[in-house]
């Protein structure tokens, strides 16, 4: 039987590779893949039976965590990271016209973002213009002479190269992970959680925090998001490193997180790898 894989389409983006290439790592059984429109949409397309597995971003090296992903990961508490892979994004600006001639550039705000500095140096009259992927903004952009897109150039079929790569930061990539429905696991080195505080007050994040350093793990990453409930209130999700010594340790965060959080999710335990 065919495991669907939703990802943020249209066919083209980065994600799409990252989904393929997760597929692969993962040994999915004759996997196929379904383009989303918006990452809310891979998310909620998993958490409603409609796939298999869904592949959202989650974090960039430049613009730190990719937001809507984190939020549809508290949202949905019954949906579990299987596996990660950072993936190098370099990016392409590409158009029907000449560089001289564009006054228009269309992107994933990310991609937007991580080429601000090189946009605004050769281009710095053009509009920016946000799009829900970088393929969608190569599809967009085609014909026109002063319209380009922000994306990758193996996406590209059609358009003029103007320029690769333009991102700002040579070492730019993104980690994907790939998500899975009422299936933890336990097996990796890095494990994924969240967590809301009992209360607002001095010390509250530093006494949690303190349970993981008791636990002898490193913490390798922690990213506050709004509740949504009342301002000043936030969620925090933050990534451990796992190894064959700590692993046990791991094992009882719960039950030491308890005293001080409100709501405590394990994203589960997996393996991340890098393409290089």
């Amino acid at each position: 039987m065919s495991i669907q894989v939703a990802y943020l389409g249209p066919k083209g983006t980065y994600a799409e590779k990252a989904a393929k290439d997760l597929a692969v790592l993962e040994n999915l059984d004759s996997p196929s893949f379904l383009p989303c429109q918006g990452l809310r949409s891979v998310v909620d397309h998993l958490a409603n039976d409609l796939c298999e597995a869904a592949v959202v971003p989650i974090e960039n090296s430049v613009e730190g965590g990719v937001t809507a992903s984190l939020d549809a990961l508290w949202r949905h508490k019954n949906l579990f990271i299987h596996r990660a892979l950072v993936i190098p994004i370099r990016h392409s600006l590409l158009s029907s016209g000449e560089l001289s001639t564009i006054s228009e550039v269309l992107s994933h705000p990310q991609a937007l973002a991580q080429c601000s500095n090189w946009l605004n140096e050769n281009i710095p009259n053009a509009v920016h213009l946000p799009t829900n992927s970088t393929a969608e903004a190569i599809r967009m952009v085609r014909g026109s002479q002063f319209r380009a897109a922000i994306g990758s150039k193996e996406a590209n079929e059609e358009l003029n190269i103007l320029a690769y790569p333009i991102n700002d930061i040579v070492g730019n990539c993104t980690r994907f992970v790939l998500l899975s429905k009422n299936d933890l696991k336990t097996e990796g080195n890095k494990a994924s959680m969240a967590f809301s505080l009992k209360s607002n007050s001095p010390g509250a994040l530093l006494e949690a925090l303190n349970c993981v350093a008791n636990l002898g793990l490193n913490m390798s990453r922690i990213e506050s998001r709004p509740s949504k409930r009342e301002l000043g209130e936030y969620v925090f999700f933050i990534d451990l490193d796992l190894n064959s010594r700590n692993k046990k340790a791991f094992s009882k965060i719960n039950q030491k997180f308890s005293p001080f959080c409100n709501h405590i999710v394990n994203f589960g335990c997996y393996i991340s790898s890098e393409i290089e």
